[in-house]
């Protein structure tokens, strides 16, 4: 095809606009693996850029979509070949690469990632940025030494989508999960994803002291500044909290007490340039420590004239769980 669907962002006067266009393929960027992009998603990120709420495009115009499922077309690169089943995430895609939400992408192959046998292209998606972050949390967690026998393990936001999946592969590893969240009524959602508990956000938002009691040995957390100067006060004494977020703010208003008198770890984690070596162990756990059951239950699916729309309600924490695109 010589033009395909896309979301652009363009630069406008004040901010950013964003509209479905016809896309024309020359204007594709420089890559050695073309794909027919069959599925995305909406992660918050994409959220911020869609919406033009935060400096996530870098570029311009651009497609925005972090991560796509799809087919590989054409290739130059010698580990891919023609109708390979591939996964995308991260690398810049829709910052400063033309991204996801497209019929076609055209990328580098040393950013690609095999398509596990056992998960489909729209599961994959339903795992998304959002999923993929949450196992390498909580591979950096294990990394660390955690186990279920370390005592209970707290996530932040865990309606959202690192959360939800945080929260189910967790529960399903052994772990006594405490969900914390800011909408008391997914109570029962979370509990159906395994949470043993569920506290509301705000008995973590308030100042944090240097030192609080003891309450974990260790957490996911996707909202960063005050709750996890808070979750880093009130972890057990070698225990690690595996940060991967900002909902709440770039800042953390902490100080050093939980790790020189604890030996609390705070341990960052990146899945934009992430290892592909690490990428792949993360892709195959989720494959066996995510329940399928668990991913339907978190999931439900818009077209790409949606994206849009779904951009500002999950910035306005409207959304529950995973967002899959159907692209193709």
């Amino acid at each position: 095809m010589a033009t395909f669907r896309a979301i652009r962002i363009d630069k406008a006067e004040k901010g950013t606009t964003a509209a479905l266009v016809e896309f024309d393929e020359a204007d594709l960027m420089e890559g050695d693996v073309t794909v027919r992009v069959e599925w995305s998603t909406l992660n918050y990120k994409d959220g911020l850029a869609v919406t033009g709420s935060a400096p996530v495009v870098r570029r311009f115009p651009m497609i925005a979509g972090i991560d796509f499922a799809g087919t590989v077309e054409q290739s130059s690169h010698p580990r891919w070949k023609a109708g390979d089943r591939v996964i995308c995430n991260g690398w810049g895609l829709g910052e400063t690469h033309l991204g996801a939400y497209a019929e076609k992408a055209r990328v580098k192959g040393d950013w690609l990632v095999r398509l596990p046998d056992n998960i489909s292209a729209r599961s994959a998606m339903a795992i998304g940025t959002a999923g993929y972050t949450a196992m390498l949390a909580v591979l950096a967690l294990e990394q660390h030494g955690l186990t279920p026998a370390s005592g209970p393990v707290v996530v932040t936001g865990a309606a959202g989508g690192v959360g939800s999946v945080a929260t189910a592969i967790l529960a399903k590893l052994g772990y006594h999960v405490i969900a914390s969240t800011g909408r008391p009524a997914e109570a029962g959602y979370l509990k159906g994803l395994g949470a043993a508990e569920v506290i509301e956000r705000n008995e973590l938002s308030g100042p944090a002291k240097p030192l609080a009691r003891e309450r974990w040995a260790g957490g996911v957390d996707s909202v960063g500044s005050t709750t996890l100067a808070n979750l880093l006060s009130m972890t057990k004494y070698r225990g690690a909290i595996a940060a991967c977020g900002l909902a709440g703010g770039m800042d953390l208003p902490t100080s050093v007490a939980p790790f020189i008198l604890r030996g609390v770890c705070l341990l960052g984690i990146d899945s934009v340039m992430c290892p592909l070596e690490l990428r792949e162990v993360a892709w195959k756990r989720l494959g066996s420590d995510l329940e399928t059951e668990k991913l339907t239950e978190i999931t439900h699916e818009i077209g790409l004239d949606e994206v849009i729309g779904a951009a500002g309600r999950i910035l306005a924490g409207q959304v529950r769980g995973r967002i899959v695109v159907k692209i193709s």
